[in-house]
């Protein structure tokens, strides 16, 4: 049984900061990639960043250089820092987290609402 727990989603201002927290009930060691996903009204959900066991991070054109995935292994939780925040990015995140002989799990997911 993992469970993912996000956290942190809140109402901010154009150009204000969030972070996410996704906080998990097994070992984030144990996963071989770990990410973020977002699904805004009328969208398809898309992946936002992501990072491997090996620490190898990917993101999103469209936050490359304003969001940054990190974890903390020795608190299994997994963050998204948020900066510049625009109103593009409101949304219902979730985290991800994939074990290749095991499957996927998902959270149940934060909103952030950005005005402008």
């Amino acid at each position: 049984q993992v469970q993912l727990v996000e956290s942190g989603g809140g109402l901010v201002q154009a150009g204000e900061s969030l972070k996410l927290s996704c906080a998990a009930s097994a070992s984030i060691f144990s996963f071989d990639v770990m990410g973020w996903y977002r699904q805004a009204p009328g969208k398809q959900r898309e992946l936002v960043a992501t990072i491997t066991s090996g620490d190898t991070r990917n993101y999103a054109d469209s936050v490359k250089g304003r969001f940054t995935i990190s974890r903390d292994n020795a608190k299994n939780t997994v963050y998204l820092q948020m900066n510049s925040l625009k109103p593009d990015d409101t949304a219902v995140y979730y985290c991800y987290a994939l074990r290749e002989n095991d499957g996927g799990y998902w959270g149940q997911g934060t909103q952030v609402t950005v005005s402008s």
